[in-house]
């Protein structure tokens, strides 16, 4: 009964997600009713995480709550909130001289919120192995890789340059490829859905899913201290281009309790700030 119920969240919650944000979208007032959307689905699995975890020894308190609020509503949210501001006030299609001339909008929506989600990837994909590979850039997308358990909490826990990195190579493809407000929308609620998913610590089992989406069980072996494991499963939310560049990993036994990065890291929300702008390091010798 447990295996079957491990297996039905995965897609159980990402599809009543993706149902009450198709009502989210139709409203006067959508981005408030996705904000209600993602907080019922953070408090679900918030339970859940008691209920049936993963790792037992995640729940332990590792002193890191605050700096991962504090990155989740100050860094990566501040600037995700402004880049769905620039999308609601229509610049995104003021960057084509001819809005919507490239973008087949005789589609249906969900085709065309597939096709945003590939283009989007390209870019997604590229940001994060760039952090993995470049040593400047790992310096600030080291600060997600130091926690040491994976909960909804630390789901946001990124530094800003980190997260522009990775808006300023993935947002304006949509913009260009001249995609509606709605579909700029949808991508971005598919992405935060994702997100939470993926960094929660709940016992799902949604293994054929993990060759499509990013899933919990593949994203664990992300956040490996081995090299050869966690620079591996790039994507944000579809996983072809690791299943067509090989950097899809996905092994059949359990991932590592042990996670997190082989160099310290500053304790503080301010230190994690600071780090990365005046400390010269190499890449981590083991570490994903």
């Amino acid at each position: 009964m447990k295996r079957a119920i491990s297996a039905m969240l995965w897609p159980g919650l990402m599809a009543l997600c993706v149902a009450l944000n198709s009502l989210a979208i139709e409203s006067a007032r959508p981005m408030l009713y996705f904000n209600m959307i993602y907080l019922g689905l953070a408090a679900t699995l918030f339970g859940l995480e008691r209920l049936m975890p993963f790792e037992r020894t995640w729940l332990a308190d590792d002193g890191q709550i605050a700096p991962d609020l504090l990155h989740t509503l100050l860094n990566k949210g501040v600037i995700q909130a402004f880049a769905a501001a620039i999308t609601v006030m229509g610049i995104a299609q003021a960057v084509d001289a001819e809005p919507g001339s490239l973008w087949p909008s005789r589609w249906p929506m969900a085709a065309q919120v597939v096709l945003a989600l590939l283009i989007a990837e390209i870019g997604l994909y590229a940001a994060h192995r760039l952090a993995h590979e470049w040593r400047r850039l790992w310096r600030f997308h080291a600060v997600h890789h130091s926690v040491t358990r994976l909960w909804i909490v630390n789901t946001g826990r990124f530094h800003f340059v980190d997260t522009i990195a990775s808006v300023a190579l993935s947002q304006p493809l949509l913009y260009f490829a001249g995609a509606p407000k709605i579909v700029f929308l949808w991508v971005a609620a598919i992405t935060a859905f994702i997100g939470i998913l993926t960094h929660c610590n709940v016992d799902m089992r949604a293994r054929p899913l993990a060759y499509i989406f990013n899933t919990p069980e593949l994203h664990r072996w992300h956040h490996s201290r081995l090299p050869a494991e966690g620079n591996t499963n790039y994507g944000e939310n579809l996983m072809v281009f690791d299943l067509l560049l090989r950097t899809f990993y996905f092994p059949e036994r359990r991932p590592p309790a042990d996670i997190g990065i082989n160099e310290p890291m500053a304790a503080s929300f301010v230190g994690q700030l600071r780090q990365p702008f005046t400390a010269d390091r190499a890449l981590p010798a083991a570490n994903g």
